[in-house]
């Protein structure tokens, strides 16, 4: 069990493992900004909705 996990953990001993991982790492990293940006704006517009239907019901307009 253990030597399986040391041969797999040598490639990170070469160049081009380190790099492949590099890589990958930093395909997430992109991956997750662009979600995470995405969901800010959701949540910006959901804010903007639900403030608009709440002042539009305190002024006495029936929203539903």
């Amino acid at each position: 069990m253990l030597s399986a996990v040391v041969l797999q953990l040598d490639v990170l001993t070469q160049p081009v493992g380190i790099l492949g991982v590099l890589i990958l790492l930093a395909a997430i990293i992109l991956i997750g900004r662009f979600l995470l940006s995405m969901a800010w704006r959701l949540v910006i517009i959901g804010i903007i909705i639900v403030g608009t239907l709440y002042i539009l019901s305190v002024l006495g307009f029936s929203v539903l």
